[in-house]
């Protein structure tokens, strides 16, 4: 098991030498890797995991460890869709990401992006800087600044740790952040607990102040970098025209608010501020179309 996931989180970095893969559901292929992950851990704990538990005092990861921590959570989200295989794409991607990234107060973190072979339309972010895109979602934008807006959004989730704050509420991270931090216990049923709850958390649970307060920290990590401010807003409003049944936007209407609540969200904290930004830029000529 962990050789899988050292073995995923190489593709997740290089980017160069990725296996090609078919476009699935990704919601559904990551239910699949979530219970393998899991397997067992819930059911057999008496020896491993609940004694661990009364094992270790509660506590707050520190950078490494939540970098740790991220990093297979990383793995187990790409164990459900691997990166398209494109390393100029990859490439261009983790430029704009990492310039973005430099705006914020975590511009330490070793920032990692990277778009997925899934025609969903929908994005997660992983503590310790790891944010993917799918390609479903690239395929909608139509310059930089728009991509700048939708990796600002899972930047901020990062910044602010919202899924660590729900892994802190379960008592995972804390026995995970220990186990890791010891060097022992990865293959363990705890840690793998730890690592596919993380998964399911980074792609499915974060509730609507969090996705508020990452649209609107997103919206300023942009316009720092020097993009035009409206760019997340805009692709809020092409996600909000895609019918509610259709099978690549059902995943991200089920997790996240209604683009339409996030626009008024939005709108309610900005107002007219950023209206006379002046040199801001969409650079659509620069933006990496995508191979068919």
């Amino acid at each position: 098991m962990r050789v899988k996931y050292l073995f995923l989180i190489f593709i997740f970095i290089s980017a160069a030498f990725m296996p090609q893969a078919q476009a699935f559901d990704f919601g559904e292929a990551l239910k699949d890797v979530i219970k393998e992950t899991t397997q067992g851990a819930t059911s057999s704990t008496n020896a491993t995991g609940s004694e661990s538990e009364k094992a270790f005092n509660w506590k707050s990861p520190s950078p490494q460890e939540e970098i740790q921590i991220g990093r297979e959570i990383t793995g187990n989200l790409l164990g459900a869709a691997p990166l398209v295989k494109d390393a100029a794409l990859q490439k261009y991607v983790n430029q704009v990401g990492r310039w973005v990234a430099n705006q914020s107060e975590r511009s330490d973190l070793p920032w990692h992006f990277g778009v997925i072979e899934s025609e969903d339309i929908n994005a997660f972010a992983a503590p310790g800087g790891y944010v993917i895109i799918t390609k479903g979602l690239y395929r909608k934008l139509e310059n930089e600044a728009q991509l700048a807006g939708v990796l600002s959004h899972e930047i901020a989730h990062v910044v602010r740790g919202h899924h660590l704050k729900i892994l802190q509420k379960s008592q995972l991270l804390d026995l995970g952040a220990d186990l890791l931090s010891k060097q022992i216990g990865r293959d363990s049923q705890v840690i793998q607990k730890v690592i596919g709850s993380g998964a399911e958390i980074c792609a499915r649970s974060l509730d609507k102040s969090a996705e508020f307060e990452a649209d609107r920290m997103g919206v300023t990590l942009t316009t720092r970098a020097g993009y035009e401010p409206y760019g997340l807003p805009e692709v809020l409003q092409a996600i909000g025209q895609t019918a509610k049944d259709e099978s690549t936007i059902a995943l991200l209407f089920k997790t996240h608010p209604h683009p339409d609540d996030r626009l008024l969200k939005l709108d309610e904290a900005i107002g007219s501020r950023l209206d006379n930004i002046k040199n801001a830029k969409t650079l659509k000529t620069r933006f990496y179309k995508l191979k068919n």
